[in-house]
């Protein structure tokens, strides 16, 4: 492998960018993980599929296309048991666009404010999709199990972290470690399923 090898994460996400190239680095020696602005600019689709595997897909495949370059695309999200799974494919526009996250997260906490703490379980599910120029396409999944908190807590993390504590933990998501936070997360465990093909099509031929 050598520092040539490049994969396109459909993201403008720093945190994103950060995360997954954090993830695979250790697993794909010299890999670079560009996102969207490191390219020239095309036209993203709509993420309008009903799964988090539909999204992923579509973003990939519309990277694909747009650059040549193996492209990765994640669609992720938080699915809260009392609200029947939603947000779902929604989270990052819950609240409505433009995207905010603070938005988000103070009408997620009224719309569980007379929800009891037993009944405030949740999850963090992931689709990660990967495609290639020789026609490959893997999806891959990442699943984190937890609940929601009362009130926000910690600085790190994205989204809905500030209100997510995991099971088997008394601090959010938000409060953890990077390292601690990819160990446990929805996406790390979709990154580590997903490293091994991402090195077999950056070191083919």
């Amino acid at each position: 492998m050598t520092d040539a090898a490049v994969v396109l994460l459909a993201s403008r996400n720093p945190k994103k960018l950060a995360e997954m190239q954090r993830i695979l680095a250790p697993r794909v020696p010299g890999v670079r993980v560009l996102g969207l602005d490191d390219v020239p600019a095309f036209d993203e689709p709509v993420e309008d599929q009903p799964t988090f595997a539909g999204n992923a897909l579509l973003k990939a495949h519309a990277a694909l296309a747009a650059t040549g370059l193996p492209a990765l695309a994640d669609d992720s999200g938080l699915c809260v048991d009392a609200l029947n799974g939603m947000p779902g494919v929604l989270s990052a526009r819950w609240s409505g666009l433009p995207r905010d996250d603070a938005r988000n997260n103070a009408l997620l906490l009224d719309q569980l404010a007379d929800v009891p703490d037993e009944r405030r379980s949740a999850h963090f599910a992931c689709a990660l999709a990967l495609c290639t120029s020789a026609g490959a396409e893997h999806v891959v999944h990442g699943r984190m199990d937890g609940r929601i908190l009362r009130e926000q807590r910690g600085r790190g993390g994205f989204g809905y972290d500030v209100l997510f504590c995991a099971d088997g933990y008394d601090v959010t998501t938000a409060e953890l470690d990077a390292d601690e936070k990819d160990r446990i997360s929805h996406r790390g465990k979709a990154l580590r399923e997903v490293a091994p093909l991402v090195a077999a099509v950056l070191t083919a031929g």
